[in-house]
């Protein structure tokens, strides 16, 4: 039925794994479990051309589905909150040693009529005092800039910790 191969997910799970760790992330240690959901973002991918992230279901439209294109939206914040993202292929530096178990992460996407308001939301917010939706981040090592809710659990460029960064703007 699934004509994925293995070595087109080692392949890729070692890309993913390079990159990840490259950018201050992490893989799950279970690389059984992360390659099962790498079948899912391949299995995804042939089906409807991107990466939709394995444990949710797609609408095939793929501007409607951004936010949960692997690496999705709600991976940061899920990394924060709960130490792994909502599939469990990232998860924080604590997970990683061993220091934090991963629970049951709740599904962070809301419903596709909120994601509207939320978007309608996020453009009105862009022309409020300083034209961000978002406080923008400085890492104050390198002088990496990011613009989200929080800081990165590490710097995607120096690889220090997120109490290295102070809110720019």
């Amino acid at each position: 039925m699934n004509d994925i191969s293995r070595e087109e997910i080692d392949r890729l799970y070692d890309k993913l794994k390079k990159d990840a760790e490259a950018g201050g992330y992490h893989l799950n240690p279970d690389v059984e479990f992360c390659k099962s959901l790498i079948e899912g973002i391949l299995t995804n991918e042939k089906r409807y051309g991107y990466w939709n992230c394995p444990c949710r279901l797609a609408s095939g439209n793929q501007a409607a589905d951004l936010d949960i294109i692997c690496p999705c939206d709600y991976r940061d914040p899920d990394l924060l909150d709960y130490g792994a993202c909502y599939c469990a292929l990232y998860v924080s530096g604590p997970v990683l040693r061993g220091e934090q178990p991963v629970h049951s992460i709740p599904e962070r996407r809301p419903p596709p009529e909120e994601r509207k308001k939320l978007k309608q939301k996020k453009a009105a917010a862009a022309v409020d005092a300083t034209g961000l939706a978002y406080p923008v981040w400085r890492c104050k090592v390198c002088g990496y800039l990011c613009a989200r809710d929080e800081p990165p659990e590490i710097c995607p460029i120096c690889k220090v910790k997120k109490d290295r960064f102070e809110r720019f703007l």
